[in-house]
């Protein structure tokens, strides 16, 4: 089978010369490479024109229209059985596409997708976030990582779809986040085979400052409402924990003020000891959770520095998706907002 990889850029070219340098490094062969420049002020065309000769490239650039148009752009122009899209940010070992073609020789499926790694190169902010993203204690592992409470929905930083499966579904719906998890329902709504490949898996880069992580995590919070109004019973508890822990947080830092107040300022001692009393309750559940935290990511990554960086790491993940989320909560559900991909009348754009 013949494989195209089409990937999407927005001011990332020396990402994109790693990932194509570990694609050139690919032990099977039969594949080509379409890179779409999203509309980037800072291109890769030098990368690309770099791997010319030890690559089937094929280097676009339209106007910015967001990543799902872009792969869509990609995808019109691809000719492979299967089109496997890929985030800039990855890198891939020697052997992912001998993984996925194994795998598809062995159990045919309609679409695919595969996990993700910390590369042991990864800088330590990196790897922690990369924690905070796969971790069971986050719930990122539970939302959008290798293990589901249900059916597989692959992930746009590597999945693959058959070129029919594709062109059937009309590739991604015009929406800024979220639109590989709509992309994926939608497969799994066709009735598709879909399968996690387990050993097609990819370093993941993801975000390199805590900054850029909680616009990312925010507005996959804010996709969750939409994507819950367009995917009736898609919404699971998982998806509430953030929120849920966001206002936790909330009320237990409310309770640690009105305690630290009683405390330092009430006349009573019995009012003084109740408010330190208040402080040490509200604050012990916060204190265990970073505890917890600090421990599994130092021994899953070896290191104390990562176990560090992945405490902030986590409140970023699970604050900012409880923050975007309760914001779009209010907007869409209560407010009755016009949300991104409905027009006026709230029909989904096409």
């Amino acid at each position: 089978m013949h494989y195209s990889i089409i990937v999407p850029v927005y001011n990332r070219p020396d990402e994109v010369a790693e990932l194509l340098l570990s694609l050139s490094q690919q032990t099977f062969r039969d594949f080509d490479v379409h890179i779409v420049e999203d509309g980037s002020e800072v291109t890769c065309r030098e990368a690309c024109d770099h791997f010319a000769n030890r690559l089937d490239i094929h280097y676009y650039v339209k106007e910015n229209g967001g990543p799902g148009a872009a792969r869509n752009y990609g995808a019109e122009r691809a000719q492979g059985d299967y089109l496997i899209v890929l985030d800039s940010d990855v890198v891939l070992p020697v052997g992912y596409l001998a993984a996925v073609d194994k795998e598809l020789n062995e159990c045919p499926a309609d679409a695919f997708g595969g996990p993700d790694r910390a590369h042991p190169d990864f800088t330590p902010l990196q790897k922690a976030i990369s924690y905070a993203m796969t971790s069971f204690f986050t719930t990122g592992g539970i939302r959008g990582g290798k293990q589901k409470l249900d059916k597989f929905y692959p992930r746009s930083f590597n999945m693959g779809v058959s070129r029919v499966l594709w062109q059937q579904l009309g590739g991604f719906r015009a929406m800024r986040f979220g639109e590989d998890i709509d992309f994926s329902y939608r497969i799994c709504d066709t009735g598709a085979r879909c399968r996690l490949f387990p050993d097609a898996w990819v370093w993941h880069k993801r975000r390199t400052s805590f900054r850029s992580f909680f616009r990312q995590v925010n507005n996959s919070g804010k996709a969750r409402i939409n994507l819950h109004l367009l995917h009736p019973g898609s919404m699971k508890l998982v998806h509430l924990l953030p929120a849920v822990f966001t206002v936790g947080c909330l009320v237990l830092l409310i309770l640690f003020v009105h305690g630290l107040v009683m405390w330092l300022f009430a006349a009573e001692v019995m009012l003084q000891t109740y408010g330190c009393a208040l402080c040490l309750l509200s604050a012990l559940p916060i204190v265990l959770y970073k505890l917890l935290i600090f421990v599994d990511s130092s021994i899953r990554n070896r290191s104390m520095r990562v176990g560090l960086l992945s405490v902030p790491a986590s409140f970023i993940q699970l604050i900012g998706y409880g923050t975007g989320f309760l914001s779009a909560a209010w907007q869409r559900l209560v407010m009755k907002q016009k949300g991104e991909g409905f027009d006026d009348n709230e029909r989904l754009y096409k």
